[in-house]
């Protein structure tokens, strides 16, 4: 079909197009609308498919015609037009009335309104300095990897402590169900206060209580199932035994090759070592990547993210989510009980990645507009091979007639925008391991109470009284 496009210069966020087909495409469309009625409804006296015209006329009427007519070749000019104006829009076309029916022998002329992403600005178009990781493992990263290996040999402790428990703590309870809580009765349970581990009703009861102490816990847990309310009641008798400290083994030679399998420490700090650094060969340029974009998103010239554009980058990331999950043999449910969760903070969590990564897609685009980077054939059909795809040129003509290829432009233009940032980028490396286990230790440090200067004057006040009594004892002696 051979139409005719144009458009205006986007405005608002919105793309006014006009859309002209020859008169030979409408009447061939109508010709197509009468054949797939006659075959879809049976027509008293003509057999399926056989009904002539003015037969469907009187009984569907002109108007139905005309009107399944219009929305074939509507549907049929759209992805041509995605592919003549290389669009992309957000969401569908607004056509405007719907009572704008072709006309037998007649041009068909319409216009279309479509969402699109705006042409923002940025403050500088300048390749971002960033910070990266050596490519080598550091001694601060080998320490925290043997740290976290280590963490796994934890065992915890019973202390003496007597005070109040607070929200952090790691306590040990005697659990006893009263009703609905056979799964959590048990004696000498180990529980972290951390929010994760219990209910919010439980942990908030504990938080206070000291060792010794005992007391019975009562509350109500609902939840929905499609449209059904569930509650659950429970009633417990809890008993704080006692706080607890972690204990964590000291590295020797000894634990090295008992628990991970080699002879010496020195040889796990090598083995650490040879492991961060093939990670790295992966990590790092996608590091890389993700910090460039990071910092060219920060420059983005743009008060609000379109709605529109937003939820579509919000549907994506969901669907990318759920289907991890689903490969995983998981459902969000599972997911979000598994690490307390609240459904509202996942979702407030989805809305502030998908702001994120519009903000860094539109300074993308900016940065291809300003480097005048394009999207070639050739880049096109590198896409399909890269993908393994068999046929490339029969895909790439499926790909062009659903109005697809528009999207691959696109993402190559973003792909090479990023390549230019990449290779231009002003890296400054730092041992940012090194760095951060410093400021940890900085903030811990600052956390003790200042020692307290009271011997100092005790001492002082010690000094005088022992001269005043030698004083004494020299005058005794002078008599």
């Amino acid at each position: 079909m051979n139409i005719t496009v144009t458009a205006d210069k986007p405005k608002d966020q919105k793309l006014a197009v006009k859309v002209t087909i020859p008169a030979a495409d409408v009447d061939a469309a109508v010709k197509q609308a009468y054949k797939d009625i006659a075959n879809k409804y049976s027509f008293q006296g003509f057999r399926k498919g056989k009904a002539p015209r003015p037969v469907i006329n009187s009984v569907v009427g002109y108007d139905a015609v005309l009107a399944q007519a219009t929305n074939d070749l509507l549907g049929t000019a759209e992805p041509q037009v995605f592919e003549e104006l290389d669009l992309v829009p957000i969401g569908r076309g607004d056509y405007g009335k719907d009572d704008n029916f072709v006309e037998e022998g007649k041009d068909y002329t319409y216009e279309v309104t479509f969402n699109v992403r705006p042409d923002a600005q940025l403050d500088s178009y300048d390749a971002p300095a960033i910070t990266m990781p050596p490519e080598e493992a550091t001694d601060a990263e080998i320490d925290r990897q043997i740290k976290t290996l280590l963490s796994y040999q934890t065992t915890y402790e019973d202390t003496k402590e007597k005070r109040a428990a607070k929200e952090g703590d790691v306590i040990s309870v005697d659990v006893e169900n009263i009703e609905g809580a056979a799964h959590m009765a048990g004696e000498g349970r180990t529980i972290t206060l951390d929010g994760t581990q219990i209910p919010e009703e439980f942990q908030k009861e504990l938080i206070g209580m000291k060792p010794g102490e005992e007391k019975e816990i009562k509350w109500t847990h609902s939840h929905t199932h499609g449209d059904e309310v569930h509650s659950h009641d429970y009633d417990i008798k809890v008993k704080f035994v006692a706080h607890k400290k972690a204990v964590t083994p000291e590295l020797t030679d000894d634990l090295a090759k008992k628990n991970f399998g080699f002879d010496t420490v020195a040889k796990l700090r090598d083995a650490v070592k040879e492991e961060i650094e093939n990670d790295k060969k992966n990590s790092l340029p996608t590091l890389k990547e993700d910090r460039v974009v990071e910092e060219m998103g920060k420059r983005l010239q743009l008060d609000e993210v379109p709605a529109e554009y937003k939820n579509e980058i919000f549907n994506e990331i969901a669907q990318e989510f759920l289907n991890n999950l689903q490969r995983q043999g998981a459902t969000l449910d599972m997911f979000l009980a598994a690490r307390g969760i609240k459904t509202d903070d996942f979702i407030k969590d989805l809305q502030e990645q998908a702001d994120e990564r519009a903000r860094q897609s539109l300074a993308l685009d900016a940065v291809a507009r300003n480097q005048d980077i394009k999207a070639t054939d050739d880049d096109v059909r590198a896409e399909f091979e890269k993908a393994g795809v068999k046929d490339v040129e029969k895909t790439i003509e499926e790909w062009r007639s659903a109005g697809r290829l528009p999207a691959i432009r696109e993402s190559i233009r973003r792909s090479k925008a990023l390549d230019w940032l990449r290779d231009n980028a002003q890296v400054t490396v730092k041992d940012e391991i090194a760095e951060q286990d410093a400021e940890a230790a900085k903030k811990e440090a600052e956390k003790k109470p200042a020692k307290k200067t009271a011997a100092k004057k005790s001492t002082k006040k010690e000094t005088k009284e022992s001269k005043a009594d030698a004083d004494k004892a020299d005058e005794k002696d002078a008599q």
